[in-house]
């Protein structure tokens, strides 16, 4: 596109569009001050934590931050990708930007759509990318938190920062947001071809299939939180899709925080109580994720392996999220050109 300026006018960039893809965070090194600094930011969201500021933050400054930076340092160590000097989570946050930008530079738009992603914990930051794609010209921006099913603790949390940053603007973009693709066909598709491949993949044949989700404080679920509604059609319409029986493929919730009770059942302690049961072959899988991290590689293939093992079971598996497969990206291609639909 191109304008006529008057003499005097700056000089600006225009006549883009933005995509923004937006995931959960990840701190900047497994080091004490880096892993604090990222806890820290996390465990201030209020949208994480429903606690008044006042109960919550000395036991946030006064205890949390003392000990648990060093604690989850040696963890994330586990699944670092030392060669980056980065988490698994950025690594592949950043290819799933990159395919999704070569795939849509091959469209024909008429005008040029511009994709980059963010953090909402840690960086990049959604501020510094809201900003950078505008200074490229982008004035309609589309964010797509990644995340599936709805959680006021996740794609609200992303909204209310992308909110923050625009109402700091005096120019703002105009702006739309990825609504929840839990019941997406494109995402049960991609869903439904990855797990058949990787259970085709196996030497072994799973008596059962966990379909494990981030879990929630019940408390959150009673205020209104649509979260497990989501997580429970998420897995009944991916059984539906692969021809599967209800106890063949099991919903159950992980990586509990705090001493209230979570929605359940409970990831270990189902996996505790199935391999004692006598199951022997195992294989689990994590729906919510749109990228593999922390929470799958080491709480799910290594914890929730070694629980499996030690209670009887013989033969484990965890499937991969869709992280930048081409299943994956075939469905952030889609949800991202539905989304774009009338700007382009």
């Amino acid at each position: 596109m191109t304008a006529n300026w008057p003499d005097n006018h700056p000089k600006i960039a225009y006549g883009k569009i933005g995509v923004l893809l937006v995931n959960l965070g990840t701190p900047d090194g497994t080091d004490y001050k880096s892993m604090r600094r990222y806890l820290k930011e996390f465990l201030s969201d209020q949208r994480v934590i429903e606690v008044p500021k006042w109960k919550w933050w000395p036991i946030l400054n006064g205890i949390i931050l003392q000990t648990r930076p060093q604690k989850s340092g040696k963890i994330y160590d586990q699944v670092w990708n030392h060669e980056k000097n980065e988490g698994p989570l950025l690594t592949i946050t950043r290819s799933q930007s990159e395919k999704l930008a070569e795939r849509l530079a091959q469209k024909s738009f008429g005008r040029e759509v511009v994709v980059d992603f963010a953090m909402r914990y840690g960086n990049p930051s959604i501020k510094s990318r809201v900003e950078a794609l505008q200074d490229k010209g982008c004035e309609r921006l589309l964010v797509l938190p990644l995340y599936p099913q709805y959680a006021a603790a996740t794609t609200a949390t992303v909204n209310d920062k992308v909110f923050d940053v625009l109402k700091e603007m005096r120019w703002q973009p105009a702006l739309r947001t990825l609504p929840p693709y839990y019941d997406d066909p494109a995402y049960i598709e991609a869903m439904a071809i990855s797990m058949k491949k990787a259970v085709e993949s196996l030497d072994f044949e799973p008596e059962i299939i966990l379909a494990s989700y981030h879990g929630i404080p019940k408390r959150y679920f009673e205020n209104g939180d649509p979260y497990h509604c989501h997580c429970m059609k998420t897995s009944r319409l991916i059984r539906e899709k692969l021809g599967w029986q209800n106890d063949y493929l099991k919903t159950t919730f992980q990586s509990l925080f705090g001493r209230e009770e979570w929605i359940k059942p409970y990831t270990d302690a189902t996996v505790t109580e199935l391999a004692e049961s006598g199951v022997k072959r195992m294989a689990i899988v994590n729906p919510g994720f749109s990228a593999d991290c922390l929470e799958t590689l080491e709480e799910i293939d290594g914890e929730n392996r070694e629980i499996f093992m030690e209670h009887g079971g013989e033969q484990f598996a965890h499937i991969r999220c869709l992280n930048d497969s081409d299943e994956g990206m075939d469905m952030l291609e889609t949800l991202t050109l539905n989304e774009l639909n009338g700007w382009v």
